[in-house]
C-alpha cells in the first residue's frame, strides 16, 4: 500500500527481517540492493522536491535545490556502497551510463561522496571525533530504469563487500577508449595531461 504522508509517496519494502517505508520510485532498487545482502541508510527519489522547503529559511539553498530537481540519492555504509557501485558497473556494458557513474567530467555525472561524520553532532557531550561511515550516491532520475536492470542482474552474481574505509588506493590510469566513451556520451572532450590524469579544456 502506498503512503502519501511524506514529501514523496512511499511503499513498504520488506526483505527478511528488514522493513522500511521507501520512496515509491526507489523501492524496487532498494529491495534489490537488500536482496544482494547490502545495507542502506536513507534514500530520496527527488532531492530538489525534498529540500524545497529550506529556501524560505535558508535562501542560499535555492541554487542547490534547483540543481537537484529530478536527482535521486541513496546513502550506504561505506562497505556496502563500494560493493553496490562495483556490482552495478559489472552488471552491464561500459556505456554512457557507466561513464556517468565513474567520470566526474561526464554530462550529469553521478555525485558520489564519502562523508566524514562527527560523533559530537549526535552526542554533544562528547569531543569531536570524525569517522568515515557514509557513502552517498546521487544520480539523475533518468538513470533509474538502467540502475534497476543492473541491480536485478547483480542479484544473480556473487558480491564481494570490501572491508575497508581507507582512501589510499592508487589512482588508476585513464585509457584512450575510456576517454573516447566520455566524448561520445556527451560531447565532453577531455585531453590527456600527464600520466593517469584527465583535465577538461577551457570552453
Amino acid at each position: 500500500m502506498t503512503s502519501t504522508q511524506g514529501t514523496h509517496p512511499t511503499v513498504a519494502v520488506e526483505v527478511g527481517d528488514r522493513r522500511a517505508e521507501i520512496d515509491e520510485l526507489l523501492a524496487p532498487v532498494i529491495e534489490a540492493i537488500w536482496r544482494c545482502g547490502l545495507e542502506t541508510f536513507t534514500c530520496c527519489q527527488d532531492l530538489g522536491e525534498s529540500n524545497e522547503s529550506w529556501i524560505e529559511t535558508l535562501p542560499h539553498m535555492s541554487r542547490y535545490v534547483d540543481s537537484r530537481r529530478g536527482w535521486m540519492l541513496i546513502d550506504f555504509p561505506i562497505d556496502s556502497g563500494l560493493a553496490f557501485l562495483a556490482a552495478v558497473a559489472n552488471a552491464g556494458p561500459r556505456d554512457a551510463f557507466y561513464v556517468r557513474m565513474t567520470h566526474w567530467a561526464a554530462p550529469d555525472a553521478w555525485d558520489v561522496k564519502i562523508k566524514p561524520v562527527d560523533v559530537a553532532t549526535r552526542h554533544p557531550h562528547l569531543e569531536s571525533l570524525f569517522q568515515l561511515r557514509l557513502l552517498q550516491v546521487s544520480f539523475p532520475g533518468y538513470d533509474l530504469p538502467e540502475l534497476l536492470r543492473r541491480t536485478a542482474r547483480a542479484r544473480r552474481r556473487p558480491l564481494r563487500c570490501p572491508r575497508t574505509s581507507r582512501l589510499d588506493h592508487p589512482r588508476p590510469s585513464v585509457s584512450a577508449p575510456y576517454i573516447s566513451r566520455l566524448s561520445t556520451a556527451g560531447q565532453v572532450r577531455p585531453r590527456r595531461h600527464n600520466e593517469g590524469h584527465v583535465c577538461c579544456p577551457a570552453p
